[in-house]
């Protein structure tokens, strides 16, 4: 059982290995953390088919390399909002182009900070630009068979993680 950090995914609990989705959660607390000062919890998991997104704002970033997959961050409108005041300490009312960026690069920080461990682990791989989509229900498919879907929750709001990556075993990166 993984003991880093409490409130951590056991590596028995998992059809994807916790190596893959710790990390990921972990710079997930810590960038809001750090960047926001919110303090992040976790709500509901769920092994999922596929990824059903229920929030306005939606930020998938790809894993390539050792690793390859998705990691995709699921907000309502609001949070959206709430983070780009937060980050920019002005009050905005509609989520625009600057907010869709803002989020986007929020994203990127996060999935970064997840490469890093990665690479530290001795996993060789990178991450790709985040890609953004807006409406209320998107479905997207992934190479894997299954992605976890975690709810995440903040002092106000809950958004959603869904994370669906796996050794990349059909190419050499050495």
């Amino acid at each position: 059982m993984t003991s880093a950090l409490p409130n951590m995914f056991p590596k028995e609990a998992l059809t994807l290995k916790a190596d893959y989705i710790n990390p990921i959660y972990k710079a997930s607390r810590d960038v809001f953390t750090n960047v926001l000062g919110w303090d992040v919890q976790k709500g509901e998991i769920q092994l999922v088919q596929e990824i059903h997104t229920r929030n306005k704002m939606n930020v998938s970033i790809g894993i390539t390399g050792e690793l390859k997959g998705i990691i995709l961050f699921s907000f309502p409108e609001g949070m959206v909002l709430e983070i780009l005041e937060e980050m920019s300490r002005n009050k905005f009312d509609r989520v625009d182009k600057f907010a869709i960026f803002a989020v986007g690069e929020l994203a990127k920080i996060i999935s970064e900070n997840a490469i890093h461990t990665f690479k530290g682990n001795g996993y060789q791989c990178e991450s790709c630009p985040p890609q953004i989509t807006i409406g209320d229900i998107q479905i997207y498919s992934t190479a894997m068979e299954k992605a976890l879907w975690i709810s995440l929750k903040t002092r106000r709001n809950a958004f959603d993680l869904f994370i669906s990556i796996d050794e990349n075993k059909k190419e050499s990166y050495q």
